[in-house]
């Protein structure tokens, strides 16, 4: 496994920050063990905490694919000026999401007044400029030449990364422009799927949302099986996987707009 200082090497500025919200993660921690207050019927703090997290492993992702980008992409000015961009954006993220429970209330879909309404429309503007970093770091990693990947886990990453930032711009797209994350079943987080609290009875649109995001890791992982299993050179098969994470990806948004739960895909997938 890849050090933190080998990291840094790659990416000081994603490294850095990530380890910066690493720490920040402690004090949340406490502050969710000893806070009783709740918001949607779980503690204040579960949402900050969570986001922290994803943002540490975001990070640090960006800051392992660095390492297998092409210099001539990675040493130009607007690729600089552009992280300095994406670490300003999670910052802000993290300020607002922390601030929000340090009041009690909601950091998403508060448009309760004018200057939460605002300050939801920046941070919807901040979270597209974070995730673009992915789209920046699959084409630095597309024109990369040498031995540090496999054909097929070079595929992967690219893939992944690639997808992150349409398939998220779909799916937050259209949370952000609903009321809630719920469709349909109880208004409440209290009761949810564990450890995420999606909606045991009811669409909930975070689902599709998280696996969006989270094409940077998934399709990498998915590529790396693919590699061990059928060679490094199975590009092809790793073409066909990332198409398969990106219609599951739409079929929870579908099942999550029609009012199922994720929960009933699982149990589907159970049975059968």
């Amino acid at each position: 496994m890849l050090g933190l200082r080998q990291l840094h090497r790659s990416s000081p500025r994603y490294t850095g920050l990530a380890v910066l919200l690493a720490i920040a993660a402690l004090p949340v921690a406490i502050a969710l063990a000893i806070d009783t207050r709740l918001y949607q019927g779980i503690p204040v703090w579960i949402k900050p905490l969570k986001f922290l997290l994803s943002f540490v492993l975001y990070l640090l992702t960006l800051a392992w694919a660095s390492r297998h980008a092409a210099a001539a992409v990675t040493s130009r000015p607007w690729w600089h000026w552009h992280e300095r961009a994406v670490v300003l954006a999670v910052l802000a993220e993290v300020a607002w999401i922390a601030g929000a429970a340090a009041l009690g209330t909601g950091s998403h879909f508060n448009v309760t007044s004018l200057p939460t309404g605002v300050l939801y429309g920046t941070m919807g503007f901040a979270a597209v400029v974070l995730t673009s970093a992915t789209a920046t770091m699959a084409f630095a990693v597309a024109r990369a030449r040498g031995p540090g990947l496999s054909p097929a886990l070079r595929a992967g990453v690219v893939w992944g990364l690639g997808l992150t930032l349409p398939l998220t711009l779909l799916t937050a797209g259209t949370l952000a422009a609903q009321a809630n994350h719920w469709v349909g079943g109880t208004p409440s987080d209290a009761a949810g799927l564990w450890p995420m609290g999606w909606s045991r009875d009811g669409g909930d649109l975070r689902v599709p949302h998280f696996f969006a995001t989270h094409a940077m890791q998934g399709v990498p992982a998915l590529a790396w099986l693919i590699a061990r299993w059928r060679g490094p050179a199975a590009v092809g098969r790793v073409r066909a996987a990332a198409v398969l994470y990106t219609a599951f990806v739409l079929h929870t948004f579908v099942q999550a707009l029609g009012g199922q739960p994720f929960a009933a895909m699982i149990g589907g997938i159970a049975r059968g």
